[in-house]
């Protein structure tokens, strides 16, 4: 069974972003599961706090529940054209101390998708989330998009995603990024990284 953990980057209750993410979960392909979690309980960063006490037990479970994953799913609203506040602060939890971040991060597969009520859903969040997750080694997917724009009219009052269109492209992006963390987790034969290694040599 491969494993997928999905971050809303949201707090509020009735988040579409939450509600997108659990949506997400009842449509992965066969053989996936995707477990959402919340960053609810996660603090404002601040290292006199952490020196004083270490990472809040909040943190402590969401980074362990990354590193026992296969692969990561953000799911991020949009705030002034970029990163919520509230997101940010947890990704920068999860990179402490900075000796565990190639633990959680470093080559980790990773999605971002998300859903606000403007009309260009969270393009620009999404681009301002690329130079963070490069900074901490992590294995982004660029093989599609999922941005949902006029969220207020595409959710029913359950958090229900009701647009079928939309249904069948976020079941498309789920699918193909769990074919890309299926391969990660397949191993390579080791003729072909002999086999690559001289190749590499040769072209030098």
């Amino acid at each position: 069974m491969t494993r997928i953990v999905g971050i809303s980057g949201s707090l509020r209750q009735a988040s579409y972003n939450t509600a997108l993410l659990e949506n997400a979960a009842a449509l992965m392909p066969a053989g996936c599961r995707l477990e959402p979690h919340s960053i609810k309980g996660v603090p404002l960063y601040n290292s006199d706090e952490e020196r004083a006490y270490g990472l809040p037990k909040a943190v402590v479970a969401l980074k362990e529940a990354i590193v026992a994953a296969d692969g990561l799913i953000i799911a991020t609203p949009e705030y002034n054209h970029s990163i919520p506040g509230v997101t940010k602060n947890a990704l920068d939890w999860l990179s402490r101390p900075p000796a565990d971040i190639a633990r959680v991060f470093g080559g980790r597969p990773i999605a971002i998708l998300g859903a606000s009520t403007g009309g260009f859903g969270t393009a620009f969040a999404q681009n301002a989330l690329l130079p963070v997750l490069r900074a901490l080694g992590a294995d982004f997917w660029s093989g599609g998009w999922m941005m949902v724009s006029r969220a207020h009219e595409v959710f029913d009052a359950s958090g229900t995603l009701v647009d079928v269109d939309l249904r069948e492209a976020l079941r498309r992006f789920l699918a193909g990024f769990a074919c890309h963390v299926q391969k990660r987790m397949t191993p390579v034969p080791a003729e072909k990284l002999r086999a690559g290694r001289k190749e590499s040599v040769a072209t030098i």
